[in-house]
């Protein structure tokens, strides 16, 4: 399965998609890409004349890439044509080191612990261009075809 294929199946659409690439992936990992376009909805009030990401967004875009992607990947064989499949988050432990401003390019990086029963657990950080730590935790999230 391709990354273009992976992101077609999500079932996310703009202005809530935070996928633009994925770089590697395989059944143990995923690493994929968001850039964070300056005029995005959450900017105009988080925070008033200094806009920064707001940490559920950065959540989001970690889950997205690293739990929601690699789900996919991981239950491509039971997928039919076309066919989306359902997500729910079902927890999440995050810790944030730095703010993710307008027009910022993203890397999130994320490794299954464990994927059973359709369950989905996964360690996931994201680091901005200059490579620093943005933030890190864990994922979990159940799949359904």
């Amino acid at each position: 399965m391709e990354a273009e294929e992976i992101i077609a199946l999500l079932p996310y659409q703009s202005p809530f998609l935070f996928v633009d690439g994925i770089t590697t992936i395989s059944e143990h990992y995923i690493t994929g890409h968001y850039t964070f376009k300056k005029d995005q909805f959450f900017y105009k009030g988080h925070f008033k004349n200094n806009p920064i990401t707001p940490g559920v967004i950065i959540t989001e875009c970690m889950a997205q890439i690293g739990l929601v992607c690699l789900g996919v990947y991981l239950i491509k064989d039971e997928l039919g044509n076309e066919q989306k499949p359902q997500i729910a988050l079902t927890s999440h432990q995050m810790d944030f080191y730095l703010p993710v401003l307008p027009g910022q390019k993203v890397v999130v990086h994320s490794e299954k612990e464990v994927f059973r029963f359709n369950k989905l657990k996964c360690k996931v950080k994201m680091l901005n261009e200059k490579e620093e730590l943005v933030a890190r935790g864990i994922i979990s999230g159940m799949l359904k075809v």
